[in-house]
């Protein structure tokens, strides 16, 4: 309409623009009169008009042309500091208005119409919100697109992972992505999503998510094989430390990874910069070390730079078709988190084996200077802090 109207206009009369107006709004039907202004600016008191003409032809009156340049002026003409003023009051923090009264509220058409009545400015919401329209706005929500502060060889890291990754693969070496899902209170608590149930009966949760001291949280640790598209969760009840995470790998090595790879003689463990298996956790190291020592796999481990934790293979092809599998349900139980977590199946083959750790693991274990100068660890030419081998010692 807008279109057709932007078209048709500059050669209409001021007695045919209304009446055209009127005539588009009464063949939308309701609320067309103030779909027809908001898409011509035409006031709906004149469409309202031309719609009362329409239905008594004989009150139409004789053709008469305004003289050029009669008729109301747009508010723009009459009041010019309006748009620098309304676009101020957008976005204050760029525009240099840190003192703007709706720096810290909601920019509703309501208040800005407030606001610049304050300033001066008489004008009604429906008119800021043409002029928003004339503006380019739109209602907008937040986008995730910022990850901090770029590593200047960020990109570099990635090829590095990618090279390693290949080679691993063309030699029959097992390649697994590994990182720690957020932690997860366990009891009949509210659900994200939705689920298919009888109109009228959900399922009914606690109004309310206090943790539970007795039915306690569950910490999921996943490691996912590239190669086989197939995921191991060993889902804990302690704490996600880095000797729980090495526990986790050692779960999936035993349950898995050796029937796999019976001729395997490297693994490499690509993982996040930070929490559990962070680059610069002493204790992931240690814990590494032992784990070479007993199945005698040299493990080569490639980090991912610090902000870029969702380019880890274990985040989007494993966690969150997990989290699509328990959507709407309450993880009322151990048991439910485990069942749930081992029937996650997607189109593309992948198949998930859970596991509970019984086991306690204690926060604050230090590693010292010394027993850290007992690691076989060979740090790579290229970034050693974030790409390093442990060698059985």
């Amino acid at each position: 309409m807008r279109q057709r109207y932007g078209n048709l206009g500059p050669h209409l009369t001021e007695q045919c623009r209304r009446l055209w107006a009127a005539a588009e709004a009464l063949a939308i039907g309701r609320g067309g009169v103030a779909v027809v202004s908001e898409a011509t600016a035409i006031a709906r008191a004149t469409i309202l008009k031309g719609q009362g003409e329409l239905r008594q032809p004989q009150a139409i009156p004789a053709e008469g042309q305004r003289r050029p340049g009669g008729g109301r002026k747009p508010l723009t003409q009459t009041d010019p500091t309006l748009l620098q003023d309304l676009d101020r009051l957008i976005d204050p923090a760029t525009r240099g208005d840190p003192e703007s009264p709706l720096r810290w509220t909601c920019k509703s058409t309501y208040q800005l119409a407030g606001a610049l009545n304050h300033l001066g400015h008489p004008v009604s919401q429906r008119t800021v919100y043409s002029l928003l329209v004339d503006l380019d706005y739109s209602l907008q929500a937040n986008r995730k697109t910022e990850e901090g502060a770029g590593h200047p060889d960020r990109d570099a890291q990635f090829e590095y992972i990618a090279t390693q990754v290949r080679r691993f693969q063309r030699a029959g070496q097992p390649v697994v992505s590994v990182d720690a899902k957020k932690r997860e209170l366990v009891g009949n608590y509210g659900a994200c999503g939705e689920e298919w149930e009888r109109s009228g009966e959900p399922v009914r949760v606690r109004t309310h998510d206090f943790p539970d001291p007795e039915e306690g949280k569950a910490y999921p640790y996943g490691v996912y094989d590239l190669a086989r598209n197939e995921g191991w969760v060993n889902v804990g009840i302690s704490h996600n430390t880095a000797q729980f995470a090495v526990a986790s790998i050692r779960g999936w090595w035993q349950k898995l990874g050796r029937e796999r790879y019976p001729r395997a003689a490297k693994v490499l463990l690509t993982a996040d910069a930070g929490g559990s298996n962070g680059y610069r956790t002493r204790l992931w190291k240690w814990c590494l070390q032992g784990l070479a020592n007993e199945t005698g796999l040299a493990a080569h481990v490639c980090h991912f730079p610090p902000g870029t934790s969702k380019w880890n293979k274990v985040e989007h092809r494993l966690f969150s078709f997990i989290s699509k599998n328990w959507r709407g349900k309450p993880l009322d139980s151990l048991a439910t988190i485990v069942n749930l977590i081992g029937n996650t199946k997607t189109k593309a083959g992948l198949c998930v084996e859970a596991s509970l750790d019984y086991n306690t693991y204690e926060t604050g274990i230090e590693v010292t200077d010394a027993e850290m100068a007992l690691l076989s660890i060979e740090p790579q030419s290229f970034h050693g802090d974030w790409n390093y081998i442990i060698r059985p010692g």
